[in-house]
């Protein structure tokens, strides 16, 4: 059984990094078909969100107004490879304004975050998603 197990815990940690290789190239479509149809998406102090459409909105909003590389990526996953973690520092880009934040004007950021996953049937089921509000303000501000 432990062979089995590390097997699911090898491919949980390759499913979250794939998502996240698909996301620093740019390719929304090859992290749409890393997600489960009905994908929970709980954004980082703000709500949540079901399905692949709400995803595939939000991601289009974000690559309009940001432009980001994740780097220093680490994942864990549990033995059972149903849930993983991850922690990765964002490289980003304020390009135009978001709603509710400062004024965009090409600011730089680097800004530490992290994720939770659950997966189900070798596919991404929950994303949450966490970095520090109030330090990214801060250096979009200065």
């Amino acid at each position: 059984m432990k062979i089995d197990g590390t097997r699911r815990q090898d491919r949980a940690i390759e499913l979250v990094l794939g998502y996240y290789a698909a996301f620093n190239r740019g390719d929304r479509e090859g992290m749409l078909a890393l997600l489960a149809d009905g994908v929970i998406h709980d954004l980082n102090e703000g709500e949540r969100q079901i399905g692949k459409e709400a995803f595939a909105a939000f991601m289009q909003r974000m690559d309009a107004s940001y432009r980001e590389q994740l780097r220093d990526i680490v994942v864990f996953a549990s033995q059972d490879g149903d849930r993983a973690a991850a922690e990765y520092v964002v490289h980003g880009e304020y390009l135009r304004d978001d709603e509710g934040l400062p004024p965009a004007k090409g600011q730089k950021y680097v800004l530490p975050g992290g994720a939770f996953f659950d997966i189900r049937d070798d596919r991404i089921a929950r994303v949450t998603n966490y970095y520090n509000l109030q330090d990214w303000i801060g250096q979009v501000s200065r």
